[in-house]
């Protein structure tokens, strides 16, 4: 995050099942503006470690959520959502425009509300792709986060692939025994 101080990013408020924008509150609340571009909706098969994570069989299909995470006006963020497409297809999932409340929200009007969330969390180098998408010099680092939403009987129903520039990022998890 080029040009700010040190971003600590916390998942709870993503994943709660709140309404409400958490990207525009946690940016609101360092002091930035935080908005988000939708770039893509589109119903596909899954990548192999989606369909995995989803339960989904090889080529079945999944909708996809693609965003670009901005603050102040700059990429900080690439978000691609997957849902199974047996619980997505024909809702606000599959449409081309904000999801009011937000994805998670929504999948708990649909019945799955949030009750387990996995995350796995690597450091990587940025492909040149997002080197580019992000205005970062290669080589560079970036920290990628996949993250499953498990509903009730540990069904899952968002996992999402988010890709942000290392510098600068800070990831911070609570956990309460």
């Amino acid at each position: 995050m080029s040009g700010h101080e040190q971003w600590t990013s916390v998942s709870l408020p993503y994943v709660t099942g709140e309404p409400g924008d958490a990207w525009a509150a946690e940016a609101k609340a360092q002091g930035g503006k935080g908005t988000q571009r939708l770039v893509t909706v589109s119903e596909q098969p899954a990548p192999e470690p989606v369909a995995d994570a989803l339960g989904l069989q090889p080529g079945e299909q999944a909708v996809l959520r693609s965003r670009v995470m901005l603050l102040d006006e700059r990429p900080v963020e690439l978000v691609d959502s997957y849902y199974p497409a047996s619980i997505a297809h024909g809702t606000r999932l599959a449409e081309m425009s904000k999801i009011p409340g937000g994805a998670v929200a929504h999948l708990a009007s649909l019945g799955h509300p949030p009750r387990r969330v996995v995350e796995d969390v690597t450091a990587r180098l940025a492909t040149s792709d997002e080197a580019q998408k992000f205005g970062l010099a290669l080589p560079a680092a970036v920290v990628e986060i996949f993250r499953v939403i498990l509903s009730d009987d540990d069904l899952p129903v968002e996992v999402s692939v988010m890709t942000s520039p290392a510098e600068s990022r800070r990831l911070r998890y609570e956990i309460t025994p």
